[in-house]
């Protein structure tokens, strides 16, 4: 018996085009049958981020964290051409009239696919997010379990 193939992906980056193009990647991996991961990382984290405030005790610096970092996946800027904000607002726009899935509606796909989203743990700790304030479905992982997963994938992505 053949073993399932395996695509991992880092999300390192807070662009929203980029995590697009991380989860269009991966729902498309799993509809091919692949085992699909996505380790977040860093700034990747913001599209686990749950959109509305959440209550919960931080300290100074990660409240400004949690200040500075968009709240959410639809709250995310471009890579290129954001343009104070209105960069996204185009692309949406755009993204609309061509009917492709936004970034919330492809993370939500790629749950009821049963992809692995991981959120890297030392990195939480680090820009002080706090479990409550991610989405519910996510796993908390560090990166030897990354590494473990990536070792034997057939796919590994950087983003």
């Amino acid at each position: 018996m053949e073993s399932k193939k395996k695509t991992n992906i880092i999300l390192f980056s807070g662009d929203y085009d980029k995590a697009m193009a991380a989860y269009i990647i991966a729902n498309g991996a799993a509809a091919y049958d692949h085992e699909v991961t996505i380790f977040h990382t860093f700034w990747g984290l913001n599209a686990l981020r749950k959109d509305e405030p959440i209550k919960v005790k931080k300290n100074f610096m990660e409240m400004l964290f949690g200040k500075m970092m968009p709240r959410g996946a639809n709250k995310m800027g471009l890579s290129k051409m954001n343009f104070a904000g209105f960069g996204p607002k185009m692309i949406k726009e755009i993204m609309k009239k061509h009917n492709a899935m936004p970034l919330p509606e492809l993370i939500e796909m790629a749950k009821e696919q049963e992809i692995n989203l991981v959120a890297c743990q030392m990195t939480v700790d680090l820009l002080g997010l706090k479990h409550e304030e991610i989405m519910d479905g996510v796993e908390y992982a560090g990166v030897a379990a990354y590494l473990g997963g990536a070792e034997d994938g057939n796919v590994n992505l950087f983003i």
